[in-house]
């Protein structure tokens, strides 16, 4: 009988120890999800929307709580539980990973583009990246994917795709002309060489496509990648300056050359191929790889005084408008940034003026940034003004019916680009607007 009882006693120590841990998980669970719905009550007062490129969209039927996603997700606090359920909590922070759609056991999660309130337009393309027309391929963010990584896959891939088309190696066409020298370009490039193509590559403005016009620091990848050519980038949490300085070294070991500062301004399909047309001549290809992101040209204001030398479209190098009267135009990631990194620097005044009437388009962290930078007085904001003109040593805003002089040295106009879509639609390739599809 003792001997039962010693038994019956130690299955009860095993209960009481799981009892304990079960209360310990749960209350850790509860206190995970009050911190959770704190941060998505925060993002929604802060008016948060949905992210316009790929982000997730979770089925709260099939989602079993397990938090495989939240794990997954190399960003923080972008999506967690909430009731037992998974939601994006953050949704403005997302950077279109996917990791959580790979995590999730049950297939409860979809990866869309745009929202019900925001389309987004992006071209058709076949799972080999190829458009409507034959032979014309579409990498990287002008497709929907923004993330560096993802643009790298996708750019050898193509070309993996491209090699396989019929009537290559003819002496007197490229076997492909890429255009774009970002992520997606660079890799491609790679890839082609790797493949012995015949390929020419074409950048209209810097190398490192739009992560050359970031902010100073930003940082730009967060995962690692392998490189055709080159092999595995095992770099975590990189910044610009140090990404760009990759691009150098990896182009320099390979041989590879891309051709900056050159525009595409038609391609046209022709019985062989395409004719690529730029201002230093015309150029024809057996297939063409489109990689040029979606800011095919900075938007303008269309303000007299625009086309003064002293306004630009991105902030390279805070440190040379020391001393300056700067003025940002924007209210989205990039014009906030600019604010936040130009607050640091000693400068004779600085204004961001936006049309709209608080910075719903922004990560909530940037905001936090330029916040502060006001309050400490670094920053005037002024929040719905619109410019009205751009003069040598002043501009002219005009806010709530009030016109403003204030001086200027430089203009940085941060409202976004165009994306490429007369380049697209000459040449026939079928774009679509997503609303919260995939």
């Amino acid at each position: 009988m003792s001997a039962l009882v010693s038994g019956f006693g130690g299955y009860a120590v095993y209960a009481l120890a799981l009892v304990a841990l079960w209360g310990a998980f749960g209350l850790a669970r509860s206190f995970s999800e009050k911190r959770n719905s704190a941060i998505h009550q925060k993002s929604v007062e802060g008016g948060g929307e949905v992210p316009v490129s790929l982000h997730p969209v979770i089925d709260p039927g099939l989602c079993v709580g397990c938090g495989a996603c939240a794990s997954a997700c190399p960003e923080g606090d972008v999506i967690g539980l909430i009731a037992g359920k998974a939601q994006l909590l953050d949704p403005m922070s997302c950077i279109g990973h996917g990791a959580c759609k790979t995590a999730c056991p049950v297939g409860a999660i979809d990866l869309v583009f745009g929202s019900a309130r925001r389309g987004v337009d992006i071209p058709v393309v076949s799972p080999r990246f190829e458009t409507n027309v034959p032979n014309l391929f579409i990498a990287g963010e002008l497709g929907g994917m923004g993330l560096i990584a993802n643009a790298i896959e996708q750019g050898k891939q193509a070309i993996d795709a491209i090699a396989q088309i019929e009537g290559l190696g003819q002496k007197d066409l490229y076997d492909v002309i890429i255009i774009g020298g970002g992520p997606a370009g660079i890799s491609a490039s790679l890839a082609a060489k790797a493949r012995g193509l015949n390929a020419l590559t074409f950048e209209q403005n810097a190398l490192g496509g739009t992560v050359a016009h970031y902010p100073r620091a930003k940082l730009v990848m967060t995962r690692p990648a392998r490189l055709p050519l080159y092999g595995q980038v095992k770099l975590r949490r990189v910044r610009k300056e140090k990404l760009l300085g990759l691009w150098q070294s990896v182009l320099a070991k390979t041989a590879v050359e891309i051709y900056h500062g050159i525009r595409v301004q038609r391609i046209s399909t022709q019985p062989w191929g395409f004719e690529v047309e730029t201002p230093d001549g015309v150029y024809g290809s057996r297939a063409v790889l489109l990689a040029t992101g979606r800011r095919g040209s900075p938007r303008r204001l269309g303000v007299p005084g625009e086309n003064s030398s002293k306004v630009v479209y991105s902030l390279a190098d805070a440190a040379q408008y020391r001393g300056q009267h700067v003025l940002i135009v924007g209210g989205g990631d990039s014009a906030l940034e600019a604010a936040a990194v130009l607050a640091r620097q000693p400068l004779a005044s600085l204004t961001l003026s936006y049309r709209g009437d608080s910075f719903t388009r922004a990560k909530p962290a940037i905001r936090r940034n330029v916040e502060e930078a006001r309050l400490k007085g670094r920053l005037r904001v002024l929040l719905q003004s619109n410019v009205t003109a751009i003069e040598d040593h002043r501009v002219m805003i005009e806010q709530a019916g009030r016109p403003y002089a204030l001086p200027n040295t430089t203009v940085i106009v941060c409202i976004g680009g165009l994306l490429p879509t007369s380049l697209l639609t000459d040449v026939g390739v079928r774009v679509v607007t997503k609303y919260g599809t995939a």
